[in-house]
């Protein structure tokens, strides 16, 4: 999708399409031109996006395009280089270059975005999942270290503040756990309309926040193993690279929030759909309620908003909605000790910016409790 002079802008593509035969969807096109990043270079066919021309042409279009031709022969497909990347090296991005190379349009002409758009959707989801995934590793290096180190006469994990940024870690891992799982439900093939609805938009939402918490998370876990933690020597370096991919696959921070603004004005039944299930935990903590009007209020501001004053707002509503679903889950599917200690520390009165500045009636217990067996 991505070229250089557009990015994100992906209608400002300049690779071209030509109909090899007839045209149209399913028909051969030759493709000409450069894509700035390939991911995964060495995979058995690719989407791409280009401009269709002529016959059954109809501007961007999306096509499938092989690694080899029924015939046997290689498709015309010219690596100039691998991206030198941050992290998440051992997956390669690719810079390439096509010329003549043969694609079958799919779906419609014209609609290339649209088409391509369930393919970017689980990408998102992917994402979600894999910064997850980051933060439970992270999650479970820090409380092993933390457990057999002696620090002052004591085990790390024993030592109050260590507990309280433990628990903490534990929290946000949690969190992001349960709202990928049900987001991975929503993606199922046998679900029904409303969950289709919920998932346009939790989709958006998850991916914002969840990848944007996992460099932050990642950098506290590796801080609790010391010096060593910033050492190659043990994972928490290259989780700590590894996580800032997930929040630009896809959409960046601020192309997410826009496309939560565009399902909400598109499609409101999502709205409809993201309401009912956030507001399935309404009246079982004071806090949660008061942030559930909080965001019902947002959402319905946002859609009535200037467009300029709503981009404004974006960031700000999609954050709120990202901890409205989170508390919702938690208070339905986890423990009381978690859900609660999660509520206050990032909906309460008393919340802060960093991690391992829990309420002092937060049962660090219980909740390490549950993330240690869920490590062991």
């Amino acid at each position: 999708m991505t070229e250089q002079q557009g990015g994100s802008d992906v209608r400002a593509n300049t690779t071209v399409a030509a109909p090899a035969g007839r045209g149209g969807t399913g028909a051969d096109y030759l493709l000409t031109g450069h894509k700035w990043f390939c991911s995964a270079p060495m995979s058995d066919a690719f989407l791409m996006l280009a401009q269709a021309e002529g016959r059954g042409g109809n501007g961007l279009s999306c096509f499938l395009v092989p690694r080899v031709l029924p015939d046997g022969t290689r498709d015309v497909y010219r690596l100039q280089r691998l991206k030198n990347k941050l992290g998440n090296k051992s997956d390669a991005s690719s810079e390439i270059e096509l010329d003549g190379t043969v694609g079958v349009m799919i779906g419609e002409p014209g609609r290339g975005v649209r088409t391509i758009i369930e393919m970017v959707a689980r990408t998102r989801l992917d994402c979600v999942l894999s910064s997850t995934a980051g933060m439970r590793q992270s999650v479970a290096e820090a409380v092993w270290h933390a457990r057999r180190r002696m620090a002052f006469g004591t085990v790390l994990s024993e030592q109050p503040a260590m507990r309280s940024v433990l628990a903490d870690l534990a929290l946000e891992s949690e969190a992001a756990t349960v709202t990928a799982l049900r987001l991975a439900r929503a993606h199922d093939a046998d679900v029904n309309e409303l969950e289709r609805s919920f998932r346009r938009l939790a989709t958006a939402v998850a991916k914002y926040w969840i990848c944007k918490r996992g460099p932050h998370h990642a950098y506290e876990a590796l801080e609790c193993l010391g010096g060593n933690g910033y050492t190659e020597d043990f994972p928490l370096a290259r989780r700590y690279r590894e996580q800032p991919v997930m929040a630009v696959w896809e959409g960046s921070g601020n192309v997410i929030a826009l496309d939560v603004l565009r399902a909400m004005t598109r499609e409101p039944d999502s709205v409809a759909a993201f309401d009912a299930e956030v507001n399935l935990a309404r009246g079982n903590n004071p806090v949660l309620d008061a942030h559930l009007d909080r965001v019902r209020r947002q959402l319905g501001e946002l859609v009535t908003e200037d467009p300029v004053r709503a981009q404004l707002r974006a960031r700000t509503v999609v954050e709120s909605m990202a901890l409205a679903l989170q508390a919702s889950l938690l208070t339905r599917f986890s423990p009381a000790p978690v859900a609660d200690a999660f509520v206050a520390a990032r909906l309460g009165p008393n919340r802060t910016h960093e991690y391992g500045t829990l309420s002092a009636s937060a049962d660090l217990e219980a909740i390490l409790g549950t993330t240690r067996r869920a490590h062991e």
